[in-house]
């Protein structure tokens, strides 16, 4: 098997949550789970992350247009 051209980090520390996804994400935090990836939901947390970043951008954008 060839080097692998850009080496893979070792995984960050993981904790198990056996909450659902939403109360996974609440108990270590909505932004330590999106970037850190604290729990098995930091997908998820990304993902509603990225929702809230691109509804404010389009209400600003939809605000700026109508000025």
């Amino acid at each position: 098997m060839p080097a692998e051209r850009i080496p893979r980090r070792p995984p960050p520390e993981f904790q198990e949550s056996e909450s659902s996804m939403i109360g996974g994400v609440m108990e270590d935090g909505f932004l330590n789970v999106a970037l850190d990836d604290a729990n098995q939901y930091g997908p998820h947390a990304m993902i509603m992350l990225l929702f809230a970043v691109a509804s404010v951008t389009a209400i600003i954008l939809l605000a700026a247009s109508l000025l």
